[in-house]
């Protein structure tokens, strides 16, 4: 039995997998934001429970925000800052009594739509979370990339390339700088620019939702989206070209996007066509903690 966990800023979610991938357990919790403590301990409850419930032991995988730093050992680049430091991986074995992996959440979205979702088969998948923040996995031939740095497919801290006058210097990120594709291509960063535009605040989702029943002001800041997104992803396409491109989160419901972006970086990518694919995830929001359990079953590079 395979155990994946998605450590997210909002909820903390666990599955259970059979050997051929299967379901067999699910639960979702509140994350206990800001306490590092209490965030092992649901941790640790939630596999207590999954074991508990299925008479079995698994082995463990954890996908959060950042990366384990090679340096410190510690947790860095999370947007969930409680994280930041923290020797989580050390923390969750010494709680569990076994070895625990951890990879970026994105990584893993992106490792389990390659292995069993959308990009099933294709050689050369990026993934692309469009949440709360904004990341992205590298998976070549079956095989998650991290890199000698532990971000590989970290496109969301590099500036929003090919900047409008009214794009410059761009909104502050948590990272300390400004302009960062996250803070345009997050679900926040689309509300904050809506607002700035027309003055209405307002969340990601609903605006999603009043732009599909037609609302012309929130079309026009989805348009703005739109063409930052095939901006952002013709840099993606030009350095990695890869054969599917996926979107997850939130912000990956906006069903425009999907015929929208196609149409609009072949202004940006280096070449007279794109072949490239851009699809929707088979497995939703659950293909992050999919991806996490999948750690254990494919080699990583």
């Amino acid at each position: 039995m395979r155990i994946g966990i998605d450590l997210g800023g909002t909820k903390i979610e666990l599955i259970a997998l059979g050997d051929q991938g299967e379901e067999r357990f699910r639960r979702r919790v509140n994350s206990p934001r800001d306490d590092y403590g209490n965030t092992l301990a649901a941790v640790t409850a939630l596999v207590h429970e999954a074991e508990d419930r299925l008479g079995e032991r698994g082995t463990i995988g954890v996908g959060a925000p950042g990366a384990v730093s090679a340096k410190t050992g510690g947790i860095k680049n999370s947007n969930s800052t409680w994280l930041n430091g923290k020797p989580l991986r050390e923390d969750l074995e010494a709680r569990l009594d076994r070895a625990v992996r951890i990879a970026n959440d994105a990584d893993c979205f992106a490792l389990s739509e390659a292995t069993d979702g959308a990009a099933a088969g294709a050689g050369s998948v990026f993934g692309v979370i469009l949440g709360t923040g904004v990341g992205g996995g590298l998976v070549i031939n079956g095989r998650l990339l991290s890199g000698p740095n532990a971000i590989a497919g970290e496109w969301g801290h590099n500036p929003l390339p090919w900047p409008a006058e009214d794009e410059l210097p761009g909104p502050a990120c948590y990272c300390g700088k400004h302009g960062c594709i996250e803070t345009w291509l997050s679900g926040p960063g689309f509300a904050r620019d809506h607002q700035v535009h027309t003055a209405e605040q307002s969340d990601a989702r609903t605006l999603v939702n009043r732009a599909e029943q037609g609302d012309t002001g929130v079309r026009r800041s989805l348009e703005r989206y739109a063409d930052r997104l095939a901006r952002g992803l013709a840099t993606v396409i030009n350095v990695v070209d890869p054969e599917v491109i996926v979107l997850g989160g939130g912000m990956s419901n906006t069903a425009m996007l999907y015929e929208r972006v196609p149409q609009l970086w072949g202004r940006y990518v280096f070449s007279d066509r794109v072949d490239t694919r851009l699809v929707r995830p088979k497995h939703g929001d659950a293909s992050g903690v999919r991806g996490a359990a999948w750690l254990w079953s494919l080699d990583r590079g």
